[in-house]
């Protein structure tokens, strides 16, 4: 059996500059949200306070992101050979079950609001809007170039990303509520916030779920590594296949590979080799391959049939 661990084509977070950005978004959007509700209780905006709890609970996960990737530095020990790492997945996890709890709050509240519409000061929303536009893109920004990485971080950048478009909209509303007098504005908002919320939420907790479940990450597909592994001269078969998020970041895979039953040992280790190099440019980081003959019986207390079908359609 080959237990490889290989990082040479993969390009992992840059720590360093993630903290930093997660810290400066963190002050940033906290002092946003104490501006969103002075400005809401002062003025009874509904739509204001909505939008405060939504960045509230983005601040959260951005501080429990910022948690997670701080954990990443633990190293593994004989109780957690992973270490940590998990611990990012379990946050995105999280994060996604608040922001879907948050939804429930601003639908209700919206819903009694909007039989009930009170005068709101439309200018003073729009200016506070202007500012959240300011902020949520500058602090989105900061995670442009590593959102690929991560889907905390990913998460992090659409949902600063999404909240600078619904300030955009508390922009435009203030300023019809301003000129219209139309108060009922104010909750329409809100439920257009909660939808924003929603969707943005809906495929985080659907990545999450999954690979807290240790599911295949989406990104792969268990065929094209079927299809890499036939490819390759020597390799007559492949089954056990088990792909498995370590992080929201790493990727791990165990598998066996049938060979010629002429290949020699030397090749066996080229054979292995040609492999995990295709494995790595499909961001599989931690591999662990066994090899078989052909006509060898297949050597698992499993047993063969209880594995995925791997064989062609």
């Amino acid at each position: 059996m080959a237990h490889q661990h290989t990082h040479q084509h993969h390009h992992p977070v840059t720590i360093k500059y993630v903290n930093t950005a997660f810290i400066v978004g963190i002050s940033l959007n906290f002092l946003f949200v104490i501006i969103e509700v002075i400005a809401g209780l002062s003025i009874h905006s509904l739509s204001l306070l909505s939008d405060a709890g939504h960045n509230l609970a983005d601040v959260g996960a951005l501080a429990l992101s910022l948690f997670a990737f701080r954990l990443l530095k633990i190293k593994p020990n004989e109780q957690y050979t992973y270490g940590y790492r998990k611990t990012s997945i379990l946050v995105a996890l999280f994060n996604a079950m608040v922001l879907l709890i948050s939804i429930g709050a601003i639908v209700y509240e919206a819903a009694h609001r909007f039989l009930n519409p009170e005068p709101i000061p439309g200018y003073t929303v729009s200016i506070v809007a202007i500012i959240g536009i300011v902020i949520n893109t500058a602090t989105g920004l900061l995670f442009l170039k590593e959102k690929e990485k991560d889907i905390n971080i990913k998460s992090a950048y659409l949902h600063l990303m999404s909240d600078a478009m619904v300030s955009v909209g508390l922009a435009i509303g203030g300023l019809l509520m301003y000129y219209t007098h139309w108060y009922w504005i104010d909750s329409m908002l809100s439920i257009v916030i909660a939808i924003v919320i929603l969707v943005s939420t809906w495929k985080l907790l659907k990545d999450s779920l999954r690979l807290s479940l240790d599911g295949v990450p989406h990104h792969i597909k268990i065929e094209d590594i079927r299809s890499d592994a036939l490819k390759i001269p020597g390799i007559k078969d492949i089954h056990h296949i088990h792909v498995w998020a370590i992080s929201t970041s790493e990727n791990a895979l165990t598998a066996h590979i049938v060979l010629d039953k002429a290949s020699s040992q030397e090749n066996e280790q080229n054979i292995k080799q040609t492999f995990k190099h295709r494995l790595e440019h499909r961001h599989i980081q931690h591999i662990t391959l066994e090899t078989e003959r052909e006509n060898e019986p297949c050597d698992s207390k499993m047993g063969c049939s209880d594995e995925i079908d791997s064989s062609h359609k």
